[in-house]
């Protein structure tokens, strides 16, 4: 099988690449990073983007979509480039798919940000979508993009709702905060009470369940929910992560909330299951491969 995955720079990306590579894959990336004799990547321009050089010199099987902003505050600062990023570039490879390649499969990495407040847990597919920032409005016009493809000319698309992913190598989002903060060596305050709560799933166990979604989807613009389906609270995510670094700093909570964030998650992934998927990371073994990760890095 001939894959391209775009976005293939960014933290998801690098890990299927890498994956599918393993596995013996004929792998391509493409993303908006210059780089000079790489093989089997496309350099995409970030202000004009144009994917028909992608789709012109090869012919694939599947098309991952990694690429997009994955960041909610910035989209209330700037929702013209979230809107770009996460909506009209999902536009424009899969037009460039139905103009080239109509029999290339499509996945596109969405996210539970389109739930946005459920009214119970664990949130299923069906819910109705009430996303809190222009983050989740696109990636839930992105989804109706998949589908309008999918409905008028046939392409076979899917979307994955991935919940609270992370790994070593994301430098953003609570994880990545908290370090920031930690390094400081002083106390510090964290927004909310800490019982707000996130179905959090390690990197690799995401890119798992994109492997088991390229091989069981109907391809015929479903949505499936990728996480491990536990809720965790903050506070008990945040008391896990301090006490790999020594001495522990102190740290409260405001009870402030932030605008766009929602309260609680929990993902039904019966529909996941049903594909095989079994969670490999329990939070504290892939917290722990994230400290080591930091701390070998010893960044600034």
């Amino acid at each position: 099988m001939k894959i391209i995955i775009v976005g293939s720079k960014g933290f998801i990306g690098q890990y299927l690449l890498n994956h599918f590579r393993i596995k013996g894959f004929d792998v391509w990336g493409a993303d908006i990073c210059i780089i000079s004799n790489a093989e089997r990547y496309f350099t995409v321009n970030e202000e004009n983007s144009d994917f028909d050089p992608v789709f012109k010199s090869q012919t694939y099987d599947l098309c991952i979509n990694c690429s997009g902003a994955s960041n909610v505050p910035d989209s209330l600062n700037d929702p013209q480039v979230d809107y770009f990023l996460n909506s009209v570039n999902v536009f424009k490879i899969l037009d460039s798919i139905r103009r080239l390649q109509p029999a290339c499969r499509f996945i596109n990495l969405s996210s539970a940000a389109v739930y946005g407040d459920p009214q119970y847990l664990p949130i299923k597919e069906d819910f109705d979508l009430k996303p809190l920032s222009p983050y989740g409005f696109h990636k839930f016009q992105a989804e109706q993009i998949c589908k309008e493809f999918w409905t008028l000319f046939g392409i076979k698309t899917c979307s994955i709702r991935i919940f609270s992913v992370y790994g070593p190598g994301l430098k953003k989002q609570i994880f990545w905060d908290l370090y920031k903060k930690i390094k400081r060596g002083l106390p510090f305050t964290l927004f909310g009470t800490g019982n707000e709560s996130r179905d959090f799933i390690y990197v690799l166990d995401v890119v798992r369940a994109i492997e088991l979604v390229s091989k069981c989807s109907t391809f015929n613009a479903d949505v499936i929910n990728i996480a491990n389906g536990e809720e965790i609270l903050i506070k008990d995510a945040v008391s896990i992560f301090v006490k790999f670094f020594k001495p522990e700093i102190p740290y409260s909570f405001s009870g402030d909330t932030r605008k766009g964030d929602p309260l609680n998650w929990k993902a039904d992934i019966s529909r996941l299951i049903s594909f095989g998927y079994k969670p490999s990371v329990n939070l504290e073994t892939g917290l722990q491969k994230f400290h080591n990760w930091i701390s070998v890095n010893d960044f600034n």
